[in-house]
């Protein structure tokens, strides 16, 4: 079975930084997409940030371009978003998705198994 669980959300003010971890079980880690997705009330589940297990290239949303990083370590099937200079827009909660392929285009509609999410809140 997949599994996808999500840690590392909190309260932050903005400007600040934020590390959220996905754990992922029950893929090959050689050969699987990932990505952090974000959802806040009332809007659609939006692509953060994905990459392809296979070259580890990632992909970012233009608003989180500069400020997000998204990496991974294979060794223990751990995949991280670093978020740095945090906004008031950033808010939400925020799932890693996976799927079974690779080079999945970060759009939510593509990944098959999600995490529970974890709750990022920016105020001040």
């Amino acid at each position: 079975q997949v599994q996808l669980v999500e840690s590392g959300g909190g309260l932050v003010q903005p400007g600040g930084s934020l590390r959220l971890t996905c754990t992922v079980s029950g893929f090959n880690p050689n050969i699987f997409s990932v990505g952090w997705f974000r959802q806040a009330p009332g809007k659609d589940r939006e692509g953060v940030s994905c990459i392809s297990s296979i070259d580890g290239t990632p992909d970012y949303a233009d608003s989180v371009k500069g400020r997000f990083t998204i990496s991974e370590d294979k060794a223990t099937n751990m995949v991280f978003l670093q978020m740095n200079n945090l906004k008031d827009e950033d808010a939400g909660v925020y799932y890693c998705a996976a799927d079974p392929l690779y080079l999945r285009p970060c759009e939510a509609t593509y990944y098959d198994h999600w995490g529970q999410g974890t709750q990022v809140t920016v105020s001040s």
